[in-house]
């Protein structure tokens, strides 16, 4: 194939192919000339284009093929457009030779239709260069259409199209004669030739102003003509072309003067509706010619004329546009409605025809007001219907109100108007539906009266308004879920009250049940005591139905419908009622065979009538609660359901019987009630009926036999026995496509009505089926046959194999006895019902049973194989492949496949092939595939035959779907196949005509199976390879050129497949120009498979896609799609347009699949567009509030940049991308927001830091961080969360949540301590406000708090920590956003919450209680739930009992236990009046409580609650349930009071901490740990607080005894003993070692070994760690505060140990001589350890002081070296630990001599280390201990040290300091010196200022010195001089002598003040500043531990 890519055909290479190698050769050169052409240089062109001219002319004569002559046409065109046209009048004049030839054989047809192909497309292109030959032209292609046959009329119209569009207005003089032409085509009677006519037409009324002005009647009535007997296609083309006249017809303004002479009229709208309106009533047969038939009334309008017409009224509005209808909305509305209007008695003379004519009007309404307006147009419409709706009602309110009985019921006027109210009803549920929340301003606005109007005809005198308000309802509840209840109790008031009604008893019956069907889609759900209600409503009317007799039908019907909807709401609510309904069922049928005997000779047809009704109700509720509450279908409830059951089939053997004596009245009730029953019979298990079965089957078999059915209704008892694949080769009505909705009544033939409420009221609360469109069950007659051929398959089933076989039997000879038409109905439902069977047998793996059974079900199947009907040829196919599946037997298989090759080889009609090429390809469709080779061969033989059979396009369609089914079939084994297979799809593809669509369609699922055959394969590079993958990229090129749009789409479903398996073949920008081009295309399975194959792409590649679609977009001279605007909004936006407008579900489903994808890889890099493309959505948005609330959240923000002129300038800017986009759509752009906030998340880390964001966007403006766009996404999110629709609330206010979590952190750079959202706080509080509003919803409030809760938890974290306030409100309140805080939303409700709250937790408490307490709990039910709910109302507890225990616990705290009202103590723990508690019984409300008793209650409530919880943790216990409830206990012990209970009762606190002990063993995580932690904490705090006050009291009380005889409080009490399980501390002991053994596995000493030291390497913690063992250390060191004296003594050494274990193995060394947390930490420990008053205690004291030496011993034992390890450890750490002893015990510890000594040592020893930091931090500590108070601690130390310190000094004057560092050490050791002279005796103080001075004169600097020295220098003679001008005159004398003593130091003294004096006040501060860090870190160090 490279070889035909050349300019110059390669001739020789094309002279040595075979035929059909030619035709692709050809093929493929021309599809590479012709891009090649538009990328060679023009004189390139000109140099070769002779020869080129030439070659493709040559062609001409070669017959090519239509996908040929289509390319080699344009290639003319494009070849004369860029070279010369000097030969262009040669190539004409060829052309038109051609055409004029007289030949006429069959072989030179492909040559004319080529020349009339090229000579269209030379006009194309070339346009007015041609004019003065295109008369000749047109002239002799018309002449040349006479004698032309359909394919060469089919082109020719085609091509006068390209002609016309190429000339433009210079076309003119012919245009009378290609409309007289198009005319005559437009009612051809080859569909195709009409569509091409339609197109000619369509680009002919763009220049010639007759069609639509003077001939616009004539035009109008050949549309009419050309709908008669049209199919799919032609309807499509023929309504766009009327459609767009008629618009054109009405903008059009008056042409100019040129035309003037022709008197043009305008049009007016009312003419033009009028005239659609005529075709819809009369359909073709003219507007004053009214036929014969007319006027006898006898003709109505054929169905595909009217369908036709209800299309050309969508297309003419859209044509005009939204706008445009929201002007003429009031007109167009009554004229649509007057369609259906009694006025018209021919369009609703029948049922059938009146519920017809109201789905087209349904459809027009839907499509229009649906499809074209925005939500605020469309809330206009709404209330524009309302007032129809009002002006119906009055018409019917005149006639009912008049006071003669006799004529209210016979008059017709009532009815008059009821298909116009049904439309209207309709319309308005479907309206409000799918505005959703949006609508919830029209239902308020009292003026509408929306809900009146709707309620007002509920009691209209016809059945069909009743129930179409009903529906209207349903679609209000639907909506507006908050309706829901309201309407219920309304709809139940009015039954009762209007009991005596007939038509206000069905009529709200009907609106209750379809309420009660919008109970599953409402997520509140009704109260639970409606069920009660609406039960007892139903028993009511059950049981006075026969009071009156006329109301008896009525009010049985209302009590069973009621009783039916009611099940719907599944077991919860049905369990309670079933037993009333099973006592109802059991008494509505006689209880033995004798009684229904009797039963039949009483009453008369009327009574019948009722019974027969109730009946069939009591069946329909049965069958409700089967198929909604199937959990309660127990054993028992079966034995109790079946007694009536035989009883009910016996009544179904009498009904014949007894409709002969009570008449045909009773016809319908009685096929009602044969299909209830056999409803619920195939809903019930066979089991339950076996003995009936057989009784059973031969009412079924007299049922699909009966000799009265007139209608044969194939096609909708067909569809769901065929295989869905085979479907696609029959009619196109079967596939879907947009117009299913008027559709589908043709595909049910004239005869048959299409499904309507009025045929099953009970249908209204059913589960709908399609979205939101009403219920449309078929009428009885037919859904009677459906059930039957359902229960028949069940039944047949399960009989014994004699009867099934006799039945068969039966039934064939049925078939064989009727005649003619009556033959085809019963071969209709005996097909049907075998069919249903088989597949029965199949899914439920049974047997067909013996093999005499075979021979009539073969037969059967056979005989249907051969019906001139395809879909029963098609289901006789799947029951081939069934009966093959069932008997499961190789050799009948055979047999089968046997009987399909006689029977192809030897038939020549028709039908048999058609019929047995697909018998052949589905026989092996459930054997698990073709196994054998040989019967392959044969199948592909035979079918390869067939496929090529061109007399017969319809057999060619068979056979190649039947080869598809077989290459899927065979898998791996039609390999040897692929290659002529492959060249047979590729010779039909180039050479069928494109008239017959059929066939590419089945040779486009060939190429498709042959694709997924070859597989991955196709990514290989041998040549067999390549050249299958060539022939299969162009036979997709051939298939996207095909005209039929199905075609393409299988077309683009391969190069899908193929893109899948190598994907590097296909080439990617072409495949993305196919999709563009066909994303809006007018059919839905071409706009599917686009979008299927977008999604697949950009898994893979999105970028690619997305370029190559805004390139192609760029490129393209016209606008690619009208719809789709990529130019300006690229792919994504397209799609999102296209999202906005699509109503199909799959389809949304795979846009918003795609833009996700493109989304996930595309965000990051392209974040600007994207948030552009959100925020468009978003702010076009035609919002009544968002706009102005928008523009205060300007000023506030103060920027008025780009991102503000979106919303100010919308108005005037008409080119905004969106116009109001639904909130479905601006809900998927919100979440897209959250996404794009997520997919930032996991790239670079500058998203989310405004500094490095801003500098990286300085270094290359390229770069784009989601943080400079904070502004627009919470502006976006603003929008969102105020918008009208809830759920959009409910996103914005999800977004902004995300927003806040994501950015509360991000600190403002320009104002440090700030926070980058603080400048939001006001927009913020602004979306949250209205969310708190009186009528918001409850979920949207939730969602509100809880992103109030996130704002202020982020908010408290930046601040300060708080100190924490006793009312926890004031603390929420300082960390609140704005000043007010949204808080005060809340505030007024608190005191009803919290009693709420309470009341809630006590239900959960109850609820929680183990099943043996059952008997306890309140006969009633709780605050929340009744005793029947309680199952239910679980599950809701457990989801959000955590966060209200936690705020109840908060409130508490906040109220510090105090019970605000005095009435509360009496109340029983304070319970509200809540909906279920409305008589609590007296005996809680005799005892009066007081105060301290509720405080106790509450306080056991929450105590209770939470160890329940924590004891026993679930695993699916959720992370936040639990850090709410420990959060709930921190709260809880916050507050004094509840303390002391804790501190009072020690088993409490005990039992709480084994808790704690538990949660911290089995949850790892950190949070929660010290969380726990912090109760422990809270609980040790509680008991010192406890033994505090007892001593306290003791002492007060025994002031004047001695104190020895004082009783020991506190834990250990004389004996020191804690005993396990009765001690709190010793309980806390172990979880804190649980801790830290963790945590620091070597504080273990069964782990290390030995009980001693063992030195092993320090070692940092993580974060977490760290801060758990610092918590556990708080707790450890508070414990001997809980003990008595004795009691410390025991646990003393325990607590020592791990608290110097911790610094010994923590203890690393950091830079800069950090401690860590953990070694601060236990120096902190230490420290309240060592300075607690039990080491002073008499009783204690000497234990304490040894075991205190013990641990300094320790301390100091770490130090020296055991082996070698002790460099390691930090010797700051462990100094500031010896310090602590020194400084914090008593002097008897430390002073003892040996202990000093090494004390002494080790600090001598820090002073030698090199380490400039360890010095400094030495001399702190030393300074520290100089100065203790206590001369025996401090005096060794001093004596010993002062020299070394004193020489180190010295030596700083030799070695002059370098750094800061070396000047710290200096400073710090000068301070020591000080604070000795400070503290030495008189005596000795002299000797010390003498040796203090010299050292510090030594650092001052001459003058000259001074102006040199470094600053290092310079600072430390500041400091020096500072320093003795304060000794100076301190120690006068001592100074006075030492200057005296020695001249040098006094003269230098001198120069260095005066040589300062002048700057000296400088100076000063500048060298405090130096001194500030050494400062800084002795102060840490103090307030610290020392």
């Amino acid at each position: 194939m490279e070889l035909a890519h050349s300019l110059l055909l390669n001739e020789e290479v094309y002279n040595q192919l075979g035929e059909v190698q030619k035709a692709e050769f050809i093929f493929d050169w021309l599809r590479y000339l012709e891009k090649l052409l538009l990328a060679t240089s023009r004189s390139d062109v000109k140099e070769k284009q002779k020869t080129l001219v030439e070659q493709l002319l040559s062609l001409l004569n070669s017959s090519p093929g239509p996908p040929t002559r289509k390319l080699l046409a344009k290639n003319l065109g494009v070849l004369y457009s860029i070279g010369d046209t000097f030969s262009v009048y040669e190539t004409i004049d060829k052309c038109n030779d051609l055409i004029r030839s007289k030949d006429d054989s069959p072989s030179y047809l492909p040559t004319k239709l080529a020349a009339v192909v090229c000579l269209g497309s030379l006009y194309k292109k070339l346009g007015r260069i041609l004019v003065n030959t295109f008369t000749d032209t047109v002239g002799n292609i018309l002449k040349a259409m006479k004698s032309a046959e359909s394919q060469g009329r089919y082109e020719i119209m085609l091509s006068l199209q390209n002609i016309l569009n190429g000339l433009g207005a210079a076309a003119t003089p012919c245009h009378r004669d290609v409309y007289k032409a198009a005319k005559s085509c437009l009612t051809d009677r080859s569909m195709a030739v009409r569509c091409a006519a339609a197109k000619c037409l369509l680009e002919l009324q763009k220049e010639a102003i007759f069609m639509w002005s003077t001939d616009l009647d004539s035009v109008a009535t050949l549309c009419f003509k050309s709908f008669e007997g049209s199919n799919y296609d032609v309807r499509i083309s023929v309504s766009k072309l009327l459609g767009t006249v008629l618009a054109k017809a009405i903008i059009s303004k008056h042409p100019g003067a040129a035309v003037s002479r022709q008197s043009i009229r305008r049009v007016s709208l009312e003419e033009v509706l009028e005239l659609l309106g005529t075709g819809f009533l009369r359909g073709s047969s003219g507007f004053l010619r009214a036929s014969g038939d007319m006027l006898k009334g006898t003709s109505s309008v054929s169905r595909d004329v009217r369908v036709g017409v209800t299309q050309a009224y969508v297309v003419f509005v859209s044509t005009l546009g939204g706008t445009w209808l929201e002007k003429n909305f009031a007109a167009f509305l009554s004229h649509i409605l007057s369609l259906v209007s009694q006025s018209h008695p021919k369009a609703t003379q029948t049922q059938t025809d009146a519920v017809c004519g109201r789905r087209c009007v349904s459809f027009i309404l839907r499509a229009t007001i649906g499809g074209l307006l925005g939500e605020k147009a469309q809330i206009a419409a709404a209330k524009n219907i309302c007032q129809a709706i009002w002006k119906l009602k009055k018409v019917v309110d005149a006639v009912m109100n008049d006071g003669n009985v006799e004529t209210r019921v016979g008059s017709t006027d009532a009815t008059a108007s009821q298909h116009m109210l049904v439309c209207a009803l309709q319309e308005l549920g479907n309206l409000l539906y799918s505005l959703g929340t949006t609508a919830a301003p029209l239902l308020q606005d009292s003026s509408a009266g929306i809900l009146d109007s709707v309620i007002s005809v509920i009691q209209h005198p016809s059945i069909s308004v009743r129930l179409a308000a009903a529906w209207c309802l349903h679609c209000i509840a639907v909506a507006l879920p908050s309706y829901l209840t309201p309407l219920l109790d309304r709809c139940l008031e009015r039954l009762t009250v209007l009991k005596s009604s007939p038509e206000a008893v069905t009529g709200f019956s009907f609106a209750v049940a379809a309420l009660l069907g919008a109970v599953k889609h409402c997520p509140l759900g009704i109260p639970h005591g409606k069920g009660k209600i609406i039960m007892t409503l139903a028993e009511d009317l059950l049981c006075s139905a026969v009071q009156n007799s006329r109301l008896s039908a009525q009010r049985t019907q209302a009590g069973w419908l009621l009783i039916a909807a009611l099940m719907t709401l599944g077991p919860a609510v049905v369990s309670h009622h079933l037993g009333r309904v099973l006592l109802l069922w059991k008494c509505v049928f006689p209880v033995s065979p004798k009684d229904l005997e009797t039963e039949k000779s009483r009453g008369d047809s009327f009574t019948w009538q009722v019974t027969l009704e109730g009946r069939a109700g009591a069946l329909c509720a049965i069958k409700s609660f089967v198929s909604h509450s199937g959990d309660l279908l127990t054993e028992e409830v079966i034995q109790r359901l079946l007694p009536p059951l035989p009883c009910a089939v016996d009544l179904l053997t009498q009904l014949s019987s007894v409709l002969k004596t009570y008449g045909s009245t009773l016809k319908t009730p009685s096929v009602v009630y044969r299909q209830r029953l056999y409803e619920l019979l195939i809903l019930l298990p066979p089991e339950t009926y076996e003995g009936n079965l057989c009784t059973i089957l031969k009412e079924l078999a007299a049922d699909l036999t009966a000799s009265d059915i007139q209608v044969a209704a194939s096609a909708f008892l067909l569809p769901p026995l065929c295989h869905q694949d085979d479907l696609v080769i029959l009619s196109p009505l079967l596939q879907e496509t947009d117009h299913r909705f008027i559709e589908e009544q043709l595909l049910l033939g004239n005869g048959i009505a299409c499904g309507s409420l009025e045929y099953d009221p009970y249908s209204i609360y059913e589960k709908d089926v399609e979205g939101d469109s009403v219920p449309k069950p078929l009428p009885p007659i037919l859904s009677v046959i459906s059930s039957a051929v359902k229960l028949f398959g069940v039944v047949c089933a399960h009989v014994g194999e004699a009867q099934r076989l006799f039945i068969l039997e039966q039934l064939l000879d049925s078939i064989k006895h009727s005649k003619g038409a009556r033959q085809q109905i019963v071969q209709l439902h005996v097909v049907s019902s075998l069919s249903s069977f088989l597949k029965y047998l199949a899914v439920s793996k049974g047997n067909l049973g013996p093999e005499e059974m075979r021979r009539p079900a073969l037969a059967l199947v056979m005989g249907a194989l051969e019906s001139p009907n395809p879909l029963l040829r098609c289901a006789a196919a799947e029951a081939w492949a069934r009966l093959a599946q069932v008997v499961d037997d190789g050799a009948f298989t055979a047999a089968l496949a046997q009987v399909s090759f006689d029977k192809l080889k030897s038939a020549r009609d028709v039908v048999t092939r058609t019929g047995y090429s697909l018998a052949l390809g589905s026989l092996h469709r459930y054997l698990g595939g073709i196994s054998s080779s040989q019967h392959l061969n044969s199948c592909v033989g035979i079918l390869y035959t067939l496929s090529q059979d061109t007399t017969s396009p319809d057999v060619q369609t068979w056979a190649l779907h039947s080869l598809s089914l077989i290459i899927d079939s065979a898998g791996p084994l039609y390999h040897m196949h692929v290659e002529p297979t492959l060249s047979l799809i590729i010779m039909l593809l180039l050479n069928v005509p494109p008239t017959h669509a059929e066939v590419h369609q089945s040779l486009g699922r060939c190429l498709n199976a042959l694709i997924t055959t070859l597989g991955p394969e196709l990514q290989g590079n041998s040549t067999s390879i390549s050249t299958l993958r060539t022939s299969c990229l162009l036979g997709c090129a051939v298939m996207q050129d095909n005209p039929d749009c199905l075609v393409q789409a299988q077309a683009i479903s391969c190069l899908q497949q193929l893109h899948m398996f190598a994907p590097r073949h296909v080439n990617l920008s072409n495949l993305v120009s196919c999709l563009c081009v066909n994303l809006c295309s007018p059919y839905l399975l071409l706009r599917r498979a686009v979008l299927a194959c977008l999604r697949q792409l950009v898994q893979r590649e999105a970028a690619e896609v997305s370029e190559h679609a805004v390139m192609l977009a760029k490129d393209s001279r016209k606008e690619l799609t009208p719809d789709a605007n990529i130019r300006e909004v690229g792919l994504e936006g397209a799609l999102l347009t296209l999202l906005d407008k699509e109503t199909d579900q799959k389809l949304c489903h795979d846009i918003k699949e795609t833009l996700n994808h493109m989304l996930t890889s595309m965000a990051v890099d392209k974040l600007s567009f994207w948030l552009k493309l959100c925020k468009d959505v978003l702010a076009a948005s035609a919002d009544f509030t968002a706009v102005t609330c928008v523009d205060t959240v300007q000023e506030e923000e103060g920027d008025k940049g780009d991102d503000a002129s979106v919303l100010t300038t919308r108005n005037d800017d008409k080119s905004y991308p969106y116009t109001n986009p639904h909130w479905a759509t601006r809900v998927f752009a919100a979440e897209c927001v959250c996404r794009i906030i997520n997919q930032c998340e996991n790239a670079h880390s500058a998203h989310f830091d405004i500094a490095l964001a801003q500098e990286m966007k300085k270094r290359d403006s390229r770069n784009d961080f989601l943080v400079l766009h904070l502004a627009d996404l919470i502006r976006m999110a603003f929008m969102a969360a105020t918008d009208h629709s809830d759920q959009l609330r409910l996103s914005g206010l999800e977004t902004l949540l995300v927003v806040i979590r994501r950015f509360a952190a991000i600190p403002e750079p320009e104002f440090p301590g700030h926070v980058i959202l603080e400048q939001y706080q006001a927009n913020v509080g602004a979306a949250l406000r209205p969310a708190f509003s009186s009528e918001t919803p409850p979920d949207v409030t939730a969602k509100a708090c809880q992103v109030y809760v996130i704002a202020v938890e982020r908010h408290k974290s930046h601040r300060e920590p708080l100190k924490t306030t006793t009312c926890s409100e004031e603390s929420v309140r300082n960390g609140s956003y704005s000043s007010d805080g949204l808080l005060d939303l809340v505030h007024t409700d608190l005191g009803t919450l919290s009693r709420l709250w309470l009341a809630a937790l006590q239900d959960f408490a109850l609820l929680t209680l183990p099943s043996e307490f059952a008997s306890q709990l309140p006969v009633e039910g709780g605050a929340f739930y009744t005793a029947e709910t309680s199952e239910n109302a679980k599950l809701h507890y457990y989801n959000s009992w955590a966060l209200i225990l936690h705020a109840t616990a908060l409130w508490l705290t906040s109220t510090g236990f105090v019970v605000a009202d005095p009435d509360e103590g009496a109340s029983h723990l304070s319970r509200p009046v809540t909906p279920t508690s409305m008589c609590q019984g007296s005996s809680s409300g005799a005892t009066v409580k007081s105060p301290e008793d509720v405080c106790t209650d509450r306080f056991h409530l929450i105590l209770g609650i939470s160890v329940e919880f924590l004891c026993s943790l679930r695993s699916d216990a959720t992370m936040e349930s639990i850090t709410a409830c420990l959060h709930a206990l921190q709260a809880l012990l916050d507050v004094p009071w509840p303390r002391s209970k804790i501190g009072s009762d020690q088993d409490l606190g005990i039992e709480l901490l084994n808790v704690l002990h538990r949660v911290i063993l089995t949850r790892e995580s950190p949070s929660i740990q010290l969380a726990s932690l912090e109760v422990v904490r809270q609980i040790i705090c509680a008991a010192q607080e406890h033994v505090k006050e007892k001593r306290r009291s003791a002492e007060v009380d025994d002031g004047a005894a001695e104190k020895e005889t004082l009783p020991e409080f506190g834990e250990g009490k004389d004996t020191g003993g804690l005993v396990p399980g009765k001690s709190l501390v010793f309980a806390t002991l172990e979880l804190c070692v649980c801790i830290l053994v963790r945590q620091l596995p070597e504080l273990n000493p069964k782990l290390t070994g030995s009980p001693g030291v063992k030195a092993t390497k320090p070692q940092v913690l993580s974060e977490d760690g760290s801060r758990l063992v610092s918590a556990a250390l708080v707790i450890l060191s508070e414990l001997p505060a809980v003990c008595s004296p004795e009691g410390s003594i025991s646990i003393l050494p325990t607590i020592l140990y791990l608290t110097i274990g911790v610094l010994r193995e923590t203890a690393v060394k950091l830079p800069g001589g950090q401690l860590s947390p953990t070694v601060a930490a236990s120096l902190q420990a230490l420290k309240g350890i060592l300075s607690s008053p039990m080491a002073r205690a008499e009783k204690s004291h000497t234990a304490w002081t040894d075991l205190l030496r013990s641990a300094l011993t320790t301390i100091l034992d770490c130090w020296d070296p055991v082996d070698g390890t002790h460099q390691e450890l930090d010797e700051i750490s462990l100094l500031t630990a010896i310090t602590v002893f020194i400084l914090s015990t008593s002097p008897e510890v430390t002073t003892i001599p040996c202990l000093q000594k090494r004390c002494i040592e080790k600090f001598k020893a820090t002073l030698e280390i090199k380490d400039p930091v360890v010095q400094i931090k030495t001399y702190q500590l030393l300074l520290s201990i100089f100065q203790y108070p206590n001369p025996a601690v401090s005096y060794p130390y001093i004596y010993s040290l002062v020299s070394p310190i004193v020489e180190k000094l010295q030596e700083i004057d030799k070695r002059k300091p370098e750094d800061t560092t070396e000047l710290q050490i200096f400073q710090e050791g000068i301070k020591v010196l000080e604070a000795l002279v400070a503290i030495a005796e008189e005596q000795h103080r002299s000797q010390l200022v003498a040796c203090l001075l010299p050292i510090l004169i030594s650092f001052l600097l001459d003058d000259n010195a001074l102006g040199s020295a470094t600053s290092v220098m310079k600072n430390l003679h500041d400091f020096a001089l500072q320093n003795l001008m304060q000794i100076g005159p301190q120690y006068s004398s001592v100074f006075k002598n030492v200057m005296a003593s020695s001249p040098a130091l006094k003269a230098r003294l001198e120069a260095a003040i005066k040589g300062n004096q002048e700057n000296v006040k400088v100076k000063i501060p500048t060298s405090k500043h130096t001194k500030n860090p050494g400062k800084n870190a002795s102060i840490q160090l103090k307030t610290n531990f020392l």
